[in-house]
């Protein structure tokens, strides 16, 4: 399981998933089609499905005019208002392409109809991933903007914060910095934090992304996955 990172627009991501054997691909958040074609033509790889993670417009945009390009294209998600969606999905149920397994993982808080997709590839030795939009972000969380912070609670602690240790985390935006200057006021003596801050300043002075993290690593210094 290869996954190209792309970004888009002021700080969003978008990602293209592809499977190394069959050349299969799919690709989470679709904000700027034609970017993503450029990808998917250089890596030469057929697109089948889009796994949108909710309805705002800088993760689902481009769904309708890549659905036009590519007749046959899947679009999934878990809420009706994601735009050219062609299959509703539902928690807990599990997609396959090629050898990569997906369990969709429903992560209200920032929407009601958030989800998130946990992904692993049979007999692999790399490590699992989960796409997580505005859900989970490196070092922080999306804002709640439609659910409860007891539901929010549920999907950061509970649902995401118990994958395993080495899941990588690939986020919907690139907001580490700002999210590790918050961690810093809420545990002003956590040495991760300090370190973590330091690293991503030095990635955003070079323009480089600052994803993956792991969840292991989220478990360090994101104050959303350390309240007991």
């Amino acid at each position: 399981m290869k996954v190209k990172v792309i970004p888009v627009l002021e700080d969003n991501y978008m990602y293209l998933v592809i499977e190394e054997h069959t050349r299969e691909a799919l690709a989470v958040d679709v904000a700027v089609p034609k970017r993503l074609l450029e990808i998917v033509g250089r890596e030469g790889v057929s697109l089948t499905t889009v796994l949108t993670t909710h309805h705002h417009w800088d993760h689902a945009r481009g769904n309708a005019e890549l659905a036009r390009l590519l007749p046959g294209l899947e679009v999934l998600g878990a809420d009706e208002r994601i735009c050219a969606l062609t299959r509703r999905l539902v928690h807990g149920e599990e997609l396959q392409f090629g050898a990569i397994h997906v369990r969709c993982l429903l992560t209200p808080g920032h929407t009601s109809g958030h989800m998130s997709y946990f992904l692993w590839e049979d007999k692999c030795p790399d490590p699992p991933a989960v796409f997580s939009g505005d859900a989970l972000s490196v070092a922080g969380c999306g804002s709640r903007l439609e659910s409860t912070a007891q539901l929010m609670y549920q999907s950061l602690v509970e649902t995401l914060g118990t994958l395993p240790a080495e899941t990588k985390v690939f986020c919907g935006h690139e907001h580490t910095v700002g999210n590790l200057e918050f961690a810093q006021k809420v545990e002003p003596c956590n040495d991760h934090v300090k370190a973590k801050l330091l690293w991503a300043k030095k990635r955003d002075e070079d323009d480089v992304p600052t994803v993956p993290s792991t969840l292991g690593e989220e478990r360090l210094y994101n104050p959303f996955l350390r309240v007991a």
